[in-house]
């Protein structure tokens, strides 16, 4: 170390040397400024991702799928410039499994999340669970929810666990007990106006955008609306022509509107991924307060196609050509891998990723690897996929309770969901052997499975803690 110094310090004493040190040190100082302006632009090619989901959307409640008496101009603007998905499945008819199945890529029946939690649930998905939110954290990607979360509300299945830098929202559905607004790990309001949430949502997601920076950014919007209760803030009330659910869905596209916005205004809309989604079809025991499926048969809790398929859209601006429509078989599980090959992140190894990559389909006019798709309601296996056909094993039907609408029993059906996506024709008698085809398909994916975890959820609470919502509201109607 003493040579060293000696040695410097007699470079120092050279006159040349000293002469030229003003022109090295700007020439170092112009070297970084290059450094570090090639550092921004290789960060701002990553890409940054909005996901907004919609909780019991239905298929028929927007206007880019059909919707005349509500109006969703800045939804439909997403399917106007970006691609709108006609047969985008859900990985489950309800909300906590269909939230793991986005997050992870996988079949919520491989981990163990078959129904719903609750606020009385000790459990919630693994930590061990490989979500977006940790793949994007891994490529330097600032992560954040604002919204519902209801994977877990104990503080090792809560967002910070699972890959999420912030968490501002309700950790589980907003008809339940104890509805609270937590940010990150603690509890920061215990009374929740439910008129103010989508807008409350809203600011929060803003004020995440904004903060950001020049950081690359995934922000997972997911709404507590439309379940019940429905709320709309006094400003949207009236404003639909299909009552208060029409006003609710018109300020979730306000919201949508202002999030597009906000990154027209940063300058990042072209260089935005954005997906518009639900978790499952529409709540249609609540009558007026539970949407419509459209022309698709029965919502949610059930594994017709108006409890699984549900109205996605999705654009970026100068990437996804405009007006783009996908009629073909997509699912919830498959933006893990299309977000992770997006940034160069590497897929798990270790565990099965269900879900395929929509690249092809959103960049290059292509098709999704891949057209098979197994039904589940909770841990029962109803129904098979392949191509346009569907299969359905017989059901003993259901006759209704204040959370669940009453079904019909049925013996095996066979549908081509190209000809008839509202499932009312069935072909099992007229095609017998595409009826054993199909079945023998399907028994052996569901073979190919192995065998799957026990539920995570040990118990359904009693209607009472999950339903006390329908008792305040058959009391003001009559």
């Amino acid at each position: 170390m003493a040579n060293f110094g000696k040695k410097n310090l007699k470079l120092f004493e050279n006159n040349e040397l000293m002469k030229n040190l003003p022109i090295m040190l700007l020439s170092f100082w112009l070297f970084l400024a290059c450094e570090s302006k090639e550092d921004q632009a290789i960060k701002s090619d990553l890409p940054n991702f909005v996901f907004i989901f919609a909780d019991d959307l239905g298929y028929g409640d927007l206007g880019c799928f059909g919707a005349s008496d509500i109006a969703t101009p800045n939804i439909d603007r997403i399917a106007a410039e970006g691609i709108k998905f006609t047969s985008f499945l859900s990985a489950s008819p309800v909300c906590s499994p269909s939230r793991a199945g986005l997050l992870t890529g996988r079949m919520p029946q491989r981990m163990g999340i078959n129904t719903v939690f609750f606020p009385e649930s000790l459990t919630g998905m693994d930590p061990e669970e490989i979500t977006i939110a940790e793949i994007l954290k891994t490529k330097g990607y600032r992560t954040g929810i604002v919204g519902k979360w209801h994977l877990g509300h104990l503080e090792r299945f809560l967002p910070l666990n699972q890959g999420f830098y912030e968490y501002f929202g309700i950790p589980y559905s907003n008809d339940m007990a104890s509805v609270v607004y937590m940010r990150g790990n603690e509890v920061e309001a215990y009374h929740v106006d439910q008129r103010y949430m989508t807008r409350t949502y809203t600011e929060e997601s803003l004020k995440f955008i904004d903060a950001s920076g020049d950081q690359p950014f995934f922000l997972y919007l997911a709404h507590n609306m439309p379940h019940v209760p429905i709320y709309a803030s006094p400003e949207f009330e009236g404003t639909s022509n299909r009552g208060l659910y029409g006003d609710v869905i018109q300020e979730l596209d306000w919201s949508v509107g202002e999030v597009l916005r906000k990154l027209e205004e940063k300058g990042i809309l072209e260089n935005t991924l954005i997906v518009f989604s639900s978790d499952n079809g529409p709540w249609l025991v609540m009558e007026d307060h539970g949407g419509s499926a459209g022309h698709l048969r029965e919502g949610k809790q059930f594994t017709f196609e108006g409890g699984v398929r549900v109205p996605t859209v999705a654009m970026w601006k100068g990437k996804i050509e405009p007006g783009q429509v996908y009629e073909d078989l997509a699912t919830q599980m498959d933006w893990f891998p299309t977000f992770s090959q997006l940034v160069g992140a590497e897929i798990p190894q270790d565990r099965i990723i269900d879900g395929k990559d929509l690249g092809p389909v959103l960049f290059e006019n292509g098709n999704r690897e891949g057209d098979t798709f197994l039904y589940y309601m909770l841990s029962s296996q109803e129904g098979y996929r392949e191509g346009d056909w569907k299969i359905k094993r017989p059901y003993a039907g259901f006759a209704g309770s204040r959370g669940m609408k009453r079904v019909e029993a049925h013996d095996t059906l066979l549908f081509n969901l190209k000809n008839d996506p509202g499932e009312t024709i069935n072909l099992a008698g007229e095609y017998p052997e595409k009826t054993a085809q199909m079945m023998r398909a399907m028994d052996l994916s569901v073979k190919q499975l192995g065998p799957l975890p026990e539920s995570k959820v040990a118990r359904t609470p009693p209607d009472n803690s999950h339903f006390e919502y329908l008792d305040s509201k058959n009391k003001a109607m009559n």
